[in-house]
């Protein structure tokens, strides 16, 4: 007897709650440990208050963006009688908008009740440290995933059976429109918590290490309370948000492949089942991560790479039977390879350009004897030299990946349309996204584990524990750096794959929603205009993020600096600083200024393709996607470095800690803040929005354009 493949997406609700089970385990496990003293439970209380008070109005400020734009939404589906677009939309882009807020609200709520217990733990052994903080990380990890999962599930069973969409191709189609709320979702917690963080850390080390020669995170520091509050909002619920959008938005655009590829629902099945295979091997993977005490960087590095590299391993070799039993043949399977083992490659060159251990990242410290000068210019030069490694891994991935899967030179046939092999071979790219997300679990562990380090080593700092501890969280701070950067060039990579898939979707969708013969070449003069819109997006909106930064942590430091000269007693501990007002400064500042950059993304396609037309918007998304791809690994890179610059001079090196070396690299890791933390990581989920909406108004665009 034949199994349907329809028939089995089941899977996916099955994937969910393992996953699901796994984090409830792990938080009910980090939740059984001491919180410290009673001082590190006041602080981590101030923390959670200012996390809870800032996602409360961030959350706020969406919701009135979300009923504007779903009301738009509902309005175009059903006057054009769902023609236009798809009755479905509205609603998939409301719910994709829950989930992602969602996924990152529980992982900063578990962040926020990990710090103290994770440096109590810093004080007993710096395995323990690890392991709490890692297991709050496995919380945030298998929350998306789960979520992730549970959301696709129930909408594919939903138009299957519940509104009878038995077509495949119409059914991708509407699927990979689903991103849109998720991707719009992530893109405001990416933006909004990334310039609250920044422009904390900022202010604070500019006026505390630089011209008051306090320590990092000293009580003392006015700004302190919200660099710590930042970590949260910023690392990790934009954070997860961000990763929710971009695991659910390979899936759904393999989705849509699958339908035109010919593979049907069978292909549509494969991602479903690599990613629950991906959340049992995670889990495995997970045991593995442990360390010895008084560990090297290098032995810190080695055990979350034992984790995450058994974990990419047993999915490999898990998935050679899985594609071939679901498609019967062994090329999609070399393309879901190429996804894994370009995921581990990126890792690893991140880790290179960014790890204090190796000699770029030393070399960058070096430069800190000359002053903040040349350690910025240092900073710049290593974030765009490491663009080639992503790129060249990335590009060697797309190619073998298309051909392993049946791809040809053969692109369009006699009537204009895409051959079937180029189709398949697109689903052989779309793949290799999902392979390279499928272990998103363990790895989105090792990147959500350094922002509560971070938090750990204020706490430390703040309720005065001992020097050994600090020292310990410091170490685990400095992995965290190296493991959020690696994280961060997942989701890039991912990001490129995946909007080369939703690139194909919106061709596809257009050709089908029109009878005009449509010239997509580089010569249409369309086209090329296009890419360079896309292309400016990119730096317009890298632009605007940067400079919300920079004002917000201008107010910061006008602030801090008042606070140093109109309240005596605090540099003596005499007098406590005034914490609240620099985290309703960034507050404000934050939700004041990430609304325009998140605007950006839907209105300059839908701009583009209103005046250009259809084939202007496939210029755009090839501009926005080359160029943001490009400036995020720079931005994310040269950020990481220039961090983790400044904590190899904190562990004695070229003077040490208050040196004027070091004071040249607190100013190169200000700079490279918003780098690595804001814009970087945001280019991502722009490359994404852009694709999706411009999927989302095909209909529109088709109907109405000037050119």
């Amino acid at each position: 007897m034949t199994i349907a493949p329809e028939s089995l997406f089941w899977i996916g609700f099955v994937g969910a709650a393992v996953a699901g089970i796994f984090a409830l385990v792990q938080a009910k496990k980090v939740l059984s440990y001491s919180e410290g003293t009673e001082k590190m439970q006041k602080i981590a209380a101030s923390i959670r208050s200012g996390a809870n008070a800032y996602l409360k109005s961030q959350y706020t400020t969406v919701t009135k963006v979300f009923i504007a734009v779903f009301v738009i939404l509902l309005v175009i589906a059903f006057a054009s009688n769902g023609k236009m677009l798809s009755k479905f939309t509205p609603f998939a882009f409301v719910t994709g908008g829950v989930w992602s807020m969602l996924a990152g609200f529980v992982g900063m709520k578990i962040a926020t009740n990990s710090n103290a217990r994770t440096a109590q733990a810093a004080s007993e052994s710096l395995n323990k440290g690890l392991r709490v903080a890692f297991s709050s990380g496995s919380v945030m990890g298998f929350t998306v995933v789960g979520l992730g999962m549970l959301d696709i599930t129930i909408w594919f069973f939903l138009l299957r059976y519940a509104f009878g969409v038995t077509d495949p191709v119409q059914l991708g189609n509407i699927m990979v429109m689903n991103g849109m709320g998720a991707s719009f979702m992530a893109l405001f917690a990416r933006v909004g918590g990334g310039i609250y963080t920044k422009a904390a850390d900022v202010g604070e080390d500019l006026v505390g290490k630089v011209e008051a020669g306090i320590p990092e995170d000293d009580p003392r520091n006015p700004a302190t309370i919200a660099d710590n509050v930042g970590d949260n909002v910023g690392d990790v619920a934009g954070m997860g948000a961000d990763l929710y959008e971009s695991y659910v938005g390979s899936i759904l655009a393999t989705f849509a492949l699958s339908a035109v590829g010919g593979y049907g629902f069978a292909g549509m099945l494969l991602p479903m089942s690599l990613a629950v295979l991906g959340i049992v091997c995670s889990i495995f993977g997970s045991f593995l991560v442990r360390t010895k005490e008084n560990a090297s960087q290098q032995a810190l590095l080695k055990s979350l790479r034992t984790g995450t590299y058994t974990a990419a391993a047993l999915s490999a070799i898990l998935a050679a039977p899985l594609t071939y039993l679901l498609l019967g043949t062994w090329g999609v399977y070399v393309s879901i390879l190429c996804g894994l083992a370009g995921g581990c490659a990126i890792g690893y060159f991140t880790e290179y350009y960014t790890s204090d251990t190796y000699k770029p990242t030393q070399k960058l410290a070096d430069a800190s004897e000359t002053g903040s000068a040349t350690i910025i210019i240092g900073g710049i030069s290593l974030g765009l030299k490491s663009t080639m490694a992503s790129i060249l891994i990335v590009a060697a991935a797309v190619l073998i990946s298309y051909f392993a899967a049946g791809g040809t030179t053969a692109i369009v046939d006699e009537a204009g349309h895409f051959t079937e092999a180029f189709n398949r071979g697109l689903y052989g790219i779309g793949i290799a996204g999902v392979g390279m997300l499928s272990t998103l679990g363990i790895t989105l562990a090792t990147d959500a584990y350094g922002p509560v380090a971070d938090n750990a080593g204020g706490i430390a700092e703040m309720s005065g524990l001992p020097e050994h501890v600090r020292e310990r969280t410091d170490a685990l701070d400095a992995l965290g750096n190296t493991t959020a950067a690696t994280g961060k060039g997942f989701a890039i990579g991912s990001a490129s794959l995946t909007a080369l898939a939703l690139l194909v979707s919106y061709v596809n969708i257009v050709q089908e929603s029109t009878t005009e013969v449509l010239n997509f070449s580089l010569v249409s003069p369309s086209v090329l205009v296009g890419m360079f819109v896309g292309a400016m997006l990119t730096f317009v909106f890298s632009a605007f993020t940067m400079e919300a930064v920079q004002k917000a942590a201008q107010s910061i430091v006008v602030e801090v600096r008042r606070q140093f000269r109109e309240i005596p007693g605090i540099m003596t501990f005499e007098a406590d600083p005034d914490y609240a007002t620099c985290v309703s400064l960034c507050t404000r500042g934050a939700l004041h200024e990430m609304v325009v950059p998140a605007l950006l993304a839907i209105i300059v396609p839908l701009a583009t393709g209103l005046i250009l037309g259809p084939t202007g918007v496939v210029g755009l998304l090839g501009g926005v996607s080359v160029t943001g791809f490009a400036m995020a690994v720079f931005m994310s890179n040269a950020g990481g470095a220039w961090d983790n610059a400044k904590k190899y001079i904190e562990g004695g090196k070229h003077g040490g800690k208050g040196s004027p070396q070091h004071k040249a690299a607190v100013v190169g890791d200000t700079v490279g803040d918003p780098f690595k933390d804001t814009a970087g990581p945001s280019l991502n989920i722009l490359i994404k929005l852009c694709s999706t909406v411009s999927i989302v108004f095909s209909g529109l665009i088709v109907a109405f354009h000037l050119i």
